[in-house]
């Protein structure tokens, strides 16, 4: 049975946005209001800071599910709908739990939550791993009960890491042609994760990364993009279902609305470039690989995080996904030379995994695999 004080106590605190509390309290009333669903994305943390950042989101569910191979358009076209015109649920409590360790953090208006939580439980420096949290919905919202404890994941790199990757999504792994604005939208609505296409030879290429020179590190990966959190799912499912090495996602706040669909991965990107500092910031140990496309300004990001950590960069990859006057490239090339960092303007995997191994970041053995995945996709 529902507890009615928890309910009214829920939506006399949510006192930001008239018009939805007043949306959901009319919901409420004519049982319209969803099930609430926690979605805790993955978190990552530092042996140096003992400290640990997750991310996570509540919103009515949306009865998604993985799609079972090539979908009908109309089912994929319904599946990103209901991603898009679902209800973020703000100023609700969410308890996280991490080891011994427990937060409480009210939702922000776009459904988000986010803590910074110490890693009590380590102790000194180890390899890589990825440790567990939960998180709980404590407000009763809804017609059912609904405190139960979700799980996540904290990626924790650790002494057999090398380097980081810190790679872009759309147009970089996925082809997503996210300079033009109706195929874009064309792909997004009549496929699913399952047939969203990876650029040739990139899924090799990426675990070649992993494994580095020696064939036996476990380097992390942080996958970026400007796409919204709405599509956490679709990425993560295309990363695992194409066997990307398992990572974290830093995607951009949600921005609910159906009429917002067609912006997605648009706009300003400075996002990326925070992101980018923060993870440069958690880990001061950690050099990193940069991959990109020359389609949303990645090179200019990157060019600009190499100016303020030039030792800490192994080398950029930039996928050439559309023309460029070859001046403005051999600008930046020449300006990452002075800065003893390698910039390469690449049209396939190919050239990025030949460069990697010239300069002993995956093993020999891993490029001929490359090559042949290139041309088999």
């Amino acid at each position: 049975m529902t507890d009615k004080n928890e309910m009214t106590d829920y939506f006399e605190r949510k006192n930001k946005g008239f018009l939805k509390k007043q949306k959901f309290r009319l919901k409420h009333k004519l049982g319209w209001l969803g099930v609430p669903q926690v979605i805790p994305y993955r978190g990552f943390g530092s042996y140096a800071s003992g400290e640990a950042t997750i991310t996570g989101a509540l919103y009515e569910d949306k009865g998604l599910e993985k799609p079972e191979g090539k979908n009908s358009s109309h089912e994929n076209i319904l599946a990103m709908l209901k991603r898009y015109s679902g209800d973020q649920i703000p100023g609700a409590r969410i308890k996280i739990y991490l080891g011994n360790e427990q937060k409480q953090r009210l939702t922000e208006e776009n459904g988000i939550f986010k803590a910074t939580m110490p890693l009590n439980e380590m102790n000194g420096e180890q390899n890589t791993k990825w440790i567990p949290y939960q998180a709980e919905l404590l407000d009763q919202i809804g017609p059912e009960k609904n405190n139960f404890r979700v799980p996540g994941e904290i990626l924790i790199p650790g002494k057999d890491a090398a380097f980081g990757v810190i790679s872009d999504i759309d147009d970089t792994i996925m082809i997503s042609h996210s300079t033009q604005t109706l195929r874009k939208l064309r792909l997004m609505l009549t496929h699913n994760s399952r047939t969203r296409k990876p650029f040739p030879g990139v899924e090799a290429f990426y675990r070649a990364l992993h494994q580095g020179a020696n064939e036996n590190s476990n380097n992390p990966f942080f996958y970026l993009s400007s796409s919204e959190w709405n599509l956490y799912d679709l990425i993560d499912d295309f990363c695992a279902y194409n066997q990307f090495p398992k990572g974290v996602y830093l995607l951009r706040e949600i921005n609910p609305g159906l009429l917002n669909l067609w912006k997605q991965g648009g706009g300003n990107h400075e996002h990326k470039l925070d992101k980018i500092i923060r993870l440069f910031k958690t880990y001061p140990k950690l050099p990193f690989v940069l991959v990109g496309d020359n389609g949303q300004h990645d090179p200019e990001i990157y060019a600009r995080v190499a100016r303020i950590f030039p030792q800490r960069i192994k080398a950029i990859y930039i996928r050439t996904v559309r023309k460029r006057k070859d001046q403005h490239m051999k600008k930046l090339i020449a300006e990452m030379e002075e800065l003893n960092v390698q910039m390469v303007f690449t049209p396939d995997t190919i050239n990025a995994a030949q460069h990697a191994q010239s300069i002993n970041l995956i093993a020999e053995s891993a490029v001929k695999p490359i090559i042949e995945n290139s041309f088999t996709d």
